[in-house]
């Protein structure tokens, strides 16, 4: 099955996504340059090469674009197509998308969600964020470290980004703890 990947501008820089028949297959943030990131989405995603992006995928980029331009967007609807992924991300990546907008989850608390114990399942956790094909779209910028800390964040820009991705959502973190809009 054929993938293909589109680069885009947004207000953070260029972004791509790719996409195959059963839907977006990768999404990356911003390397330090537009050929950095397609280089990097293309062998991510194992892309056949740039292309124009189909309707449903053009509408992906769309949100996309809001979305980092403070817009509120959910993308819970977007098809993914998650067949190279195992069974464990399967599940976790699902958890995930259940992650409403401006509200985040630990590491802990998402592997006892799903049935894993103590820190290795928070490791696991962890590790498959890691692995994230598709950021933003299955948003593992929502979960924190133990203690609501911040945590590691995999994509270009670390923890710097995830904190900046929280913040297009209202959550802060200027005095340690997170913080909602008006609490």
């Amino acid at each position: 099955m054929a993938v293909h990947h589109h680069i885009f501008a947004t207000t953070i820089g260029p972004c791509g996504v790719a996409w195959n028949e059963r839907g977006v297959a990768g999404v990356q943030l911003p390397e330090r340059d537009e050929a950095m990131t397609a280089k990097r989405l293309a062998a991510k995603a194992g892309s056949a090469g740039p292309a124009e992006p189909p309707r449903a995928i053009a509408a992906v980029i769309a949100d996309i674009r809001r979305y980092l331009a403070g817009e509120r967007i959910d993308f819970s609807a977007v098809p993914v197509d998650l067949d190279n992924v195992d069974p464990f991300r399967r599940k976790l990546y699902a958890a995930l998308r259940a992650i409403d907008y401006g509200r985040t989850t630990t590491y802990g608390a998402l592997a006892k969600a799903l049935g894993a114990a103590e820190w290795e399942g928070a490791r696991d956790v962890g590790e498959a964020m890691g692995r994230n094909p598709v950021p933003i779209v299955i948003p593992c910028h929502r979960v924190l470290a133990a203690g609501g800390k911040l945590g590691g964040f995999t994509a270009p820009g670390g923890i710097a980004t995830k904190q900046k991705l929280l913040a297009l959502e209202g959550v802060h973190f200027d005095s340690g703890a997170p913080r909602l809009p008006g609490f």
